[in-house]
């Protein structure tokens, strides 16, 4: 069982920046793949990043490659997610997830565990 609490959501201006945490519980973080979804009011749940085992390999979802990174801490058992130039359609509930494999972490399929999220508002 992993049990993942994210952290650092907020309010923003567009063009500023936020970091996301997302620790987890447990001594098998990595064992696991993650990754970063999201959620708009009235809109489906989208993929927005993912990391393999050890860090070393990252995937972004198109509308935020470049702006954001993500990038996670074996020690301190945390996945980061640091969203840089934010828009206002970055708007949303951020959840990480952990994924048995890394092709599921890409958003392939259904996550093993989720967090409950943290609201991030980009406002214009």
């Amino acid at each position: 069982q992993v049990q993942l609490v994210e952290s650092g959501g907020g309010l923003v201006q567009a063009g500023g920046s936020l970091r996301l945490s997302c620790a987890a519980s447990g001594r098998t973080f990595s064992s696991y793949a993650m990754g970063w979804f999201r959620q708009a009011p009235g809109k489906e749940r989208e993929f927005v990043a993912a990391i393999n085992f050890s860090g070393g390999i990252t995937y972004y979802a198109d509308s935020v490659k470049g702006r954001f990174a993500i990038a996670r801490d074996n020690v301190k058992n945390t996945v980061y997610l640091q969203m840089n130039s934010l828009k206002p359609e970055d708007t949303a509930v951020y959840y990480c997830a952990a994924a048995r494999s890394y092709y599921q972490a890409r958003g392939n399929g259904d996550m093993d565990y989720w967090g409950k999220g943290t609201l991030v508002t980009v406002s214009s």
